[in-house]
């Protein structure tokens, strides 16, 4: 692995062999932490769309779980 900084970005190199799966979810958790470092929102909001998304996700799959 070889990790470059450049003026404007950090280029991680590695083997071709690595496994896509598990660098794609580090890359999304990075992608993650970089969009939430912008973000203005109070926790209060975050936990407010939590709350709403997750009462949404249980609507649309209730049905799967409760018979």
């Amino acid at each position: 692995m070889q990790i470059e900084r450049t003026n404007k970005e950090i280029v991680i190199r590695l083997a071709s062999g690595t496994d896509l799966v598990g660098l794609q979810r580090i890359l999304d958790y990075l992608k993650f932490r970089e969009i939430a470092s912008k973000s203005k929102a109070s926790q209060k909001q975050i936990d407010e769309i939590a709350t709403q998304s997750k009462d949404s996700w249980w609507i649309k799959n209730k049905s799967r779980f409760v018979k």
